[in-house]
């Protein structure tokens, strides 16, 4: 390679010492003093670097510089000639930081398009405060699973990515534009540094002309204003320097022949500027599966928004619509809308479930501040103004006009997809063949005269999973629904329209049926409600079985009961009774959905168990605002750990203040406070704790503003995408002893620690390369655990210190035996079996092991390890009768069956003559007497 492309070479050159030092983007440029984009540049442009940006990065990566600069000059002379040429990088140069700052203002801001609004709503922000980035899942490449967008999205040279109506393809287009051309690009992304970014949407080409065969007409194309002042050549030699970053937009918005053309007009390009960086969207069912897959594109699909995602668009919604005002009493009412609509989007399921793309979010935020918070009481109204925008006016103001030969008007549209809806419903099926699906539009036809004069059934489905956004073709031959939620409101509709009432109330029990049910009680007319709530409620007293779910459904139906008779409203509240106390995580999630009217149920702390109680204070947090906090409130004064715990778990959903002021406050010291949102930190101060977590992406000067930090101990930091490094961490905290680090993503640099007292450590889900090195450097470590990362035992340095250690991909268990002091030991049921006689550890006592499969016959062959006087078993299937031998010596056993709710036959156990603790989890009971002494048997809940 180094003989073909001297540029490759050197590259290939940097990148291999980098990886042999274990060193990310972030360490280089700190180390060398060179700015990230200047070392991405080096490492992945096709732009030949500097000599003064080689001679820093040889000393930091171990390499000879002069070998370094032969390299570089043979690259100069392959691209140049014997001399690189002056001026005419200025020249491009000059242009290009132009063509950046028109890039920031053309696409720096988002509109939001299809708002059914009648008062004063923020319609485009800025992009810089509004850009979300998405979870995208692949399924080829380097980035399999699900990441988020930017991480997702590195290394891949061609990318196709498809999406929903209103799933934020669009705005991740603009982002990449403007962050490339800002160069304020995340670390995953930094190869992109120095990109020059060509924002092309399909729709516009269409209308101007079609595809530039020649990358100088791009500005042209896209009515680009710099267009005549661009530089002779300039495209060609960005695209040639592998600096183009080609953004296409919406194969779907154009007809379907020019769909074809692009993927030819693509083909060309990758040929001739194969180097340079491609990303093109679409709807699902634009384009085949695997389009362009010979020439290199591979695929991703954006994710529905998460509860975390949908919490920060709230917030950045309506902080771009603050700085829209300067108004101090709309801005104050505007922070009043922020937290409310917080709290409801949490409590209220419906809400939840539509809010899952930005676009619906943006629709529900604009309907909360037009109607001055009080969004539609029912769903009805909040899901029509949904199907509204994404039916038809969406496309109106985007002006697509029928890319596919049909134009439908939103009632025609809803008469179809109701009888879709409807058939999928009452056949229980999620989704239709296509000839069924046909076969319904056709039968529907013969009645819409107006409809079947533009097209046969055929087109019409087409245009209906092309262009209303509620529909999608899975595979060629099937048909769905984009989400569960549309589809039960419109078959709901025509269920009540079709006067099925008793069919709804036949599949009262079942869960695929729950909003079906909901919505047809929206639907219906008062008389019709009362029929279906009195058969629900006569259903759930005559079948035991199913009558907790079927009270709770009735309960949840009354918020969409408008207007019904008294009688039948007082006999689904009284019968509600039941419900009480909630015990599973399913129950408090019905009573969640219900809403406030459930704290009138929920039952006083009294003798509640410490299940019930916590399960009671889940469903009250979950609820939020003043009746749960006046609910929590009679808590305090318990001396239960786990109660105590959880009140200090989940308080997102109350104002700050109140909840440390009426609940924090008065139950004294705390042993952790867990906080998920800016506004907790500030309201801390009146409380007494040593350990903390955050939850979400807080900066570190966020974390550093606790009150009181130099009585942190213990620190929690989980899915934080903020966090890079801890070299703020000693300073912030002084006293700090016990670190966790889960699920940050950008997570990749201990050397933060150096200098600390840390006595235990807890690393996982980081997707960056640790450099685990700064561990032996660590004198008071004594607990180590690495979850969820590419980190191998081999990888641990040796600590004479440690005393416990937990990983869940340890590779070899022989080098476990490097620390001949270890006492606690976590590590994967399978991984266990399969190299258990390779430990030499003569001071193990504790033992906790992880899905563990007893009836494996490998179980015995393994030598007994009499030592190991503490077990605990994370799941486990088999007979636990097996660890009778294993564990001779045992002196206590902590086990949780993979099957929560059965009872396990460890009568076998009571042989352990050192058995003193058998703790068994998740287990409601032990029948009989099974030959243990007094006490040795215990349960415990699964909190």
């Amino acid at each position: 390679m180094t003989d073909e492309d001297p540029l490759e070479g050197m590259q290939q050159a940097l990148n291999l010492a980098r990886l042999k030092r274990r060193l990310g983007m972030t360490a280089l440029s700190r180390r060398s003093g060179l700015s990230r984009t200047t070392v991405s540049q080096a490492f992945n442009s096709r732009r030949v670097p500097t000599e003064d940006t080689l001679a820093q990065l040889a000393p930091v990566l171990g390499l000879h510089v002069e070998e370094l600069l032969e390299l570089r000059r043979e690259a100069v002379a392959q691209r140049y000639g014997p001399t690189e040429p002056e001026g005419q990088d200025e020249i491009d140069a000059a242009f290009e930081a132009r063509y950046r700052d028109y890039l920031l203002q053309r696409h720096g801001r988002l509109t939001i398009v299809g708002l059914d609004l009648r008062g004063p709503a923020a319609a485009s922000w800025p992009l810089d405060t509004a850009y979300l980035s998405l979870e995208l899942a692949g399924h080829d490449g380097p980035s399999q699973g699900v990441d988020r967008a930017e991480r997702a999205l590195a290394g891949r040279p061609r990318t196709l990515v498809r999406g929903l109506a209103g799933s934020g393809k669009t705005t991740l287009l603009q982002w990449l534009a403007c962050a490339t051309a800002e160069g304020e690009l995340p670390d995953a992304l930094i190869e992109l540094s120095g990109s020059i970014a060509f924002l092309l949407p399909l729709r516009t080409l269409a209308r101007t002309g079609g595809l530039p065969a020649d990358p100088a007409g791009f500005l042209a194309a896209v009515n680009c204003s710099l267009a005549a002042y661009q530089p002779a050549g300039w495209a060609h030699r960005v695209l040639s320097e592998g600096r183009g970053l080609v953004l296409v937009d919406g194969l779907d918005e154009v007809p379907k022949g020019l769909r074809d053309r692009a993927g030819d007009w693509l083909r060309e390009l990758v040929s001739a500027y194969g180097h340079s960086r491609y990303v093109v969207t679409t709807r699902p069912s634009a384009v085949a599966e695997g389009w362009l897959f010979e020439a290199g594109f591979r695929e991703l699909t954006v994710r529905p928004m998460g509860r975390r995602d949908v919490g920060i668009f709230v917030s950045r919604w309506h902080a771009a619509a603050r700085a829209g005002t300067t108004d101090p009493e709309v801005a104050a009412h505007l922070d009043t809308l922020e937290s409310d609509l917080k709290d409801k989007v949490r409590v209220k399921r419906d809400l939840a479930l539509l809010t899952t793309t930005p676009l619906l979010c943006a629709l529900v935020c604009a309907l909360h501040r037009d109607r001055r918070g009080r969004l539609p009481s029912d769903r009805v109204e909040l899901y029509q103004a949904a199907l509204s925008m994404l039916i038809t006016r969406r496309d109106q103001e985007r002006e697509v006009i029928a890319p596919e030969g049909i134009e439908l008007s939103e009632k025609e549209s809803v008469q179809l997809l109701q009888k879709l809806a409807y058939w999928l419903i009452r056949n229980d099926q999620v989704e239709l063949r296509r000839e069924t699906a046909l076969a319904k539009i056709e039968e529907a036809l013969e009645a819409m005269h107006a409809v079947a004069a533009q097209g046969d059934a055929t087109a019409v489905l087409n245009h209906l999973i092309a262009r209303s956004g509620l529909l999608r073709a899975p595979t060629l031959d099937t048909v769905d629904f984009v989400h569960r939620t549309f589809q039960d409101f419109l078959g709901a509709k025509a269920a009540v329209e079709s006067l099925d009432l008793g069919l709804i109330v036949r599949n009262a029990h079942d869960e695929k049926w729950e909003d079906v049910v909901r919505m047809a009680v929206a639907h219906a007319r008062p008389d019709e409600r009362a029929q279906v709530l009195e058969a629900i409620t006569k259903r759930a007293d005559s079948e035991p079985r199913l009558e907790r779910r079927l009270r709770a459904l009735a309960l949840a139906c009354l918020q969409h009961a408008t207007e019904l008779p008294p009688a039948t409203r007082e006999r689904v509240e009284s019968r509600a009774q039941s419900l009480m106390p909630p015990r599973t995580h399913q129950e408090v999630d019905a009573l969640a959905e219900i809403g406030p009217l459930a704290l009138d149920l929920l039952p006083e702390p009294g003798r509640l168990s410490t299940l019930t109680a916590v399960r009671s204070i889940q469903t009250a947090q979950r609820i939020g605002g003043d009746g749960a906090l006046a609910y929590l409130k009679s808590f305090v004064g318990t001396a239960n750990a786990q109660v105590r715990r959880v009140l200090a778990e989940e308080w997102t959903r109350f104002d700050p203040q109140d909840y440390v002021a009426e609940v924090l406050a008065p139950l004294g010291r705390l042993r952790q406070v867990e906080i998920g949102d800016e506004g907790q930190v500030g309201a801390l101060g009146p409380v007494r704790m040593s350990a903390v977590g955050f939850t979400g992406s807080h900066p570190p000067r966020l974390m550093a503003g606790l009150p009181r930090p130099e009585a942190v101990t213990a620190l929690v930091l989980e899915n934080n995408d903020l966090i890079t490094d801890l070299d703020w961490l000693g300073q912030a905290f002084p006293r700090l002893r016990v670190l966790d680090v889960l699920r940050c993503p950008y997570f990749e640099d201990l050397g933060g620690l150096l200098g600390t007292g840390l006595v235990a450590l807890a690393v996982g889900a980081t997707t960056g390369l640790l450099d685990l090195s700064v561990l032996e450097h660590l004198e008071s470590l004594r607990t180590l655990e690495i979850r969820d990362a590419l980190t191998l035992l081999s990888d641990v340095p040796p600590h004479p210190g440690l005393r416990e250690l937990s990983m869940d991909n340890p590779g070899r268990l022989d080098f476990l035996n490097r620390w001949p002091a270890l006492r606690h030991l976590g590590i994967p049921g399978d991984v266990f079996l399969e190299q258990a006689d390779a430990l030499r550890l003569p001071r193990l006592k504790h033992l906790t092991l992880d899905s563990l499969d007893l009836a494996n016959p490998a179980v015995s062959f393994i030598t007994a390890m009499p030592w190991v006087t503490h077990v605990n078993v994370e799941g486990y299937d088999g007979p636990p009768a097996a660890l009778a031998a294993l564990f001779p010596g045992a002196r206590s056993l902590r086990l949780r069956p993979t099957r929560t709710g059965q009872v396990p036959d460890v009568s076998a156990l009571a042989a352990i003559p050192t058995l003193r603790r058998l703790t068994l989890r998740g287990v409601p009971g032990v029948p009989g007497d099974l030959g243990f002494a007094k006490g040795v048997i215990r349960t415990e809940p699964l909190l």
